[in-house]
């Protein structure tokens, strides 16, 4: 499901996601593209003590094939609505 976001990430080394993420699933994988373009995530952490965040750019990286690093939350910290910056080191 994340494959326009990947053609511009390739295209252009960087791309913004909107999130919404929902902690304590059972596991963790998108679950739509919402209508307003934003990214559904489900994520198989609590959200404590950051536990969520950490999961959620550790399955952003692997999907993305980019170090941790790569990936940062620029609002939303403690929100399930996050915008979500993957650039290219």
């Amino acid at each position: 499901m994340l494959q326009a976001f990947k053609k511009i990430f390739v295209q252009k080394g960087i791309v913004d996601l909107s999130i919404r993420v929902r902690p304590g699933a059972s596991r963790t994988e998108v679950k739509e593209i919402m209508i307003d373009g934003s990214v559904k995530i489900s994520i198989a952490a609590a959200a404590e003590e950051n536990a969520a965040n950490a999961e959620l750019i550790r399955f952003l990286a692997e999907e993305f094939s980019v170090d941790r690093s790569a990936i940062a939350i620029l609002s939303g910290m403690t929100a399930r609505r996050k915008l979500i910056r993957i650039q290219k080191s």
